[in-house]
């Protein structure tokens, strides 16, 4: 029935646009614009797949409140199926407040339920609705980081390939790898992401040490493009000039796009080509999801 089934956490963004930094003492300062957008890697993530075609499903945990009604309209407004979303009335929807300004960005999480899901929570019956499996945001998913390795083998051994985008570890320790990478079909880290977690000095050598572990690596490096490798060619591919706007989110559209060639067979340039498509057409719009795009748009810059 599905071709991705997202398992993460679920935030809506507070985006504060304006060069302007935060100072405390009660200061006042004014910012240009403010916008409650869909937040969240998996959320992010999770529309953008389903932009571009793909068949998606949501399951995480949120709150019976504004936040998270807010949410869970706004993923079904863009295709995504929330069926399977266990909304709880003891608990907070997550919230990130996000400053940016344009180059840059301060986040502030509130966690609320975003560590909610647990592999328990995920059975059986809904990962045999679906072809693949993927988990983003892992260092905020604490309950389900145990099981998770657990949860990657019995996908597996359902027939499902799995994919993992770690995102940033606040605590800067980047353990507990070695298990969950050897059951990871694509793995999805950003470059300094790729270096922390491999203990290398530069992206090559972190590739080396990574792509070796797993089926395929896509390293996002920015407005530099990405490095790939794939049964241990290794592939470099630019990104496309783009107005910036907003860089959230950018990353998560990138793994869609990713994902999207993985699923349909495509070589590891192509894929990595409409990642990065992906990735800097969503840079465009203010928020994670407005400025994502389809097939079609994508496929424009692709040279076809």
């Amino acid at each position: 029935m599905f071709d991705i089934l997202v398992a993460g956490e679920i935030n809506p963004d507070l985006i504060l646009s304006g060069n302007v930094a935060p100072e405390f003492g009660q200061v006042e300062k004014l910012v240009d614009s403010a916008a409650l957008t869909i937040g969240s890697s998996s959320a992010i993530f999770a529309c953008g797949a389903a932009r571009l075609g793909l068949k998606v499903a949501f399951i995480g945990v949120c709150g019976d409140d504004v936040f998270g009604g807010f949410m869970l309209d706004e993923m079904s407004k863009r295709g995504v199926d929330v069926s399977n979303v266990i909304v709880r009335a003891d608990g907070q929807t997550g919230l990130s407040v996000i400053l940016n300004n344009q180059a840059d960005r301060a986040i502030l999480t509130h966690p609320g339920l975003i560590p909610a899901l647990r592999a328990s929570d995920i059975s059986d019956e809904l990962l045999h609705q679906a072809r693949h499996l993927h988990v983003a945001s892992y260092f905020l998913q604490t309950k389900l980081q145990p099981n998770l390795p657990n949860l990657f083998h019995r996908a597996r051994s359902l027939g499902l390939t799995t994919s993992l985008d770690t995102n940033y570890d606040p605590s800067k320790k980047w353990i507990g790898f070695d298990k969950l990478l050897s059951v990871t079909n694509a793995f999805l880290p950003n470059e300094k992401e790729a270096v922390s977690l491999a203990g290398e000095a530069n992206v090559d050598l972190a590739a080396d040490r990574l792509g070796s572990r797993v089926e395929a690596l896509a390293i996002k490096l920015g407005a530099e493009g990405a490095l790939g490798v794939h049964d241990g060619a290794r592939v470099r591919v630019a990104s496309i000039p783009v107005t910036v706007v907003d860089t959230v989110g950018a990353g998560d559209s990138f793994d869609a796009g990713f994902l999207f060639g993985y699923l349909n067979s495509w070589s590891l340039e192509k894929s990595l080509r409409l990642a990065c498509v992906c990735g800097a057409l969503s840079t465009q719009q203010a928020g994670g999801t407005n400025g994502q795009p389809t097939l079609e748009q994508a496929r424009t810059f692709l040279g076809e």
